[in-house]
């Protein structure tokens, strides 16, 4: 079940050198096959918090510029909404506030 469809504000290499010296550095997802690109979604994408057993996850809609959030289970009335950070939700890697 689709819970988000977001519009993305695409950014390049420069903004992203910018932004990972910010607090926004948190909420930006990258964006295509490079590190180097990044976007900021709008609406309560970057709200969603990570875990590695979420209960939704996110497509990139590269051509529309969208992010699509979707469950992949049947979500209980009052269960928070996770996604993983990595992008699938199965993915263990760890993440860059897991890194000491």
């Amino acid at each position: 079940m689709v819970i988000e469809v977001s519009p993305v504000i695409v950014m390049n290499q420069k903004d992203r050198k910018l932004l990972d010296q910010t607090l926004l550095h948190d909420y930006i997802f990258e964006w295509g096959d490079s590190p180097k690109q990044c976007c900021m979604a709008m609406g309560y994408v970057p709200l969603y918090n990570h875990s590695f057993n979420s209960n939704c996850e996110y497509e990139m809609e590269y051509d529309e510029g969208l992010i699509r959030i979707q469950t992949i289970r049947k979500i209980e009335k009052g269960e928070e909404l996770f996604i993983n950070y990595n992008g699938t939700f199965n993915n263990t890697a760890l993440l860059w506030f897991n890194v000491k």
